[in-house]
């Protein structure tokens, strides 16, 4: 789902991403589209990595990409990868459409030591002042109509960060862009697109 706008101009996220992901790492990428994430990540990054993509269409361009690609749906888990067998598990746009986010967060800590997610911000001012306006926004970051849309769970910068507090999930690093630039100043109100990287927070001794 998250990649499919092809092979030659890339996502304003991809950057973000692949700026927290150490040489030579290994990758799962959930809902991998087309495979261009990936693709990017090899070419950046040298990482090593599979895609979990259920569209069959996308799974063909996956390999036509020279992309690794498992076929699966990610509603029903991701039990056919075992425990901490990926350095890095990404969902890139893909978190707003998962029916059960907090399974899928889990199983990406379980399967990999460290997760990567981005999202629309819904808290974003454009988006605000569409709702006041009495419509659904579309934008870049939201280009579907209410009616055939996939998303089912928007969320904010402010839901998120409180999703992971109150499930000991740790926020490691946090960017938030608008048109591709780094918001610093109240991001939940300027900013368009959410990437965050987090981890498992670490037991008590």
């Amino acid at each position: 789902m998250n990649n499919g706008n092809g092979m030659g101009r890339h996502r304003p996220d991809f950057a973000a991403i692949a700026g927290w992901i150490k040489l030579e790492s290994s990758v799962l990428d959930l809902g991998c589209g087309d495979g261009t994430l990936l693709r990017y990540l090899k070419d950046t990054r040298r990482i090593t990595g599979y895609g979990v993509e259920i569209d069959d269409a996308s799974v063909l361009a996956c390999v036509k990409n020279g992309v690794n690609v498992v076929q699966g749906d990610l509603e029903r888990g991701l039990s056919g990868f075992e425990d901490n067998s990926f350095d890095y598990v990404v969902l890139s746009q893909t978190l707003q459409a998962m029916k059960n986010s907090e399974v899928i967060m889990r199983e990406m800590l379980r399967v990999g030591r460290e997760g990567i997610v981005t999202f629309p911000n819904f808290g974003y001012w454009k988006n605000r002042l569409e709702v006041l306006r009495g419509r659904m926004p579309v934008s870049e970051n939201l280009p579907y109509e209410w009616f055939d849309t996939p998303n089912v769970h928007l969320c904010t910068v402010a839901d998120f960060e409180r999703f992971c507090s109150e499930r000991n999930i740790r926020v490691v690093e946090r960017k938030v862009l608008t048109r591709g630039r780094p918001v610093s100043a109240l991001p939940n109100l300027l900013g368009a697109l959410a990437v965050y990287h987090f981890g498992a927070a670490p037991r008590a001794q």
